[in-house]
């Protein structure tokens, strides 16, 4: 069973870990994304790896033997809003980190506009500021499906929920 204590490790970093390239590119997601580091990053390059294998080891399957564990995996990656609808397994191989860091609740109440950065997104979900359907998530690598995305608003008990944006205006004749 193992020590309940010692949680496995979710991640595998990088092989060449000082390539410049390598570095510049980490580096560049960092930013893009909100990351805290460089370890949330790999876990999410290491849950596409898996699922890349997953449909590689599926093409080398018989046909007949394929089928419904082809079928779960698509499902399964439409409803995580991975693939669009009627996708192949040649469209599994072709996602990219950039797509499941996409998915990230982090991204997604940016992108909403609930947040005016993507640092301040990241504050608001670990201060509980952001809900989902009326719960309260505070992990801002929480992968958002399809049926929650729209879901997602300022918790019921969050100061935001009843403040309006602010809209500074400058009226006329007052200077």
């Amino acid at each position: 069973m193992g020590d309940p204590k010692k949680p496995r490790k979710k991640w595998e970093g990088p092989r060449h870990p000082w390539r410049k390239e390598v570095l510049a590119e980490e580096l560049q997601l960092l930013g893009t994304y909100g990351l805290r580091n460089k370890r949330e990053l790999w876990r999410a390059k290491t849950i596409v790896r898996k699922i890349r294998h997953q449909a590689r080891a599926l093409l080398a399957m018989p046909k007949e033997q394929r089928e419904s564990i082809e079928k779960a995996l698509l499902n399964r990656l439409y409803k995580m809003g991975l693939i669009n609808e009627g996708s192949t397994l040649e469209n599994v191989l072709d996602l990219r980190v950039e797509d499941l860091l996409e998915r990230r609740l982090q991204t997604i109440v940016y992108r909403k506009g609930l947040a005016r950065t993507i640092y301040q997104a990241r504050q608001l979900i670990v201060h509980g500021h952001i809900a989902i359907a009326g719960r309260r998530v505070t992990s801002p690598g929480y992968i958002v499906s399809r049926e929650e995305e729209e879901l997602i608003d300022y918790a019921p008990t969050s100061p935001f929920k009843e403040k309006p944006p602010v809209v500074e205006r400058i009226e006329e004749g007052s200077a």
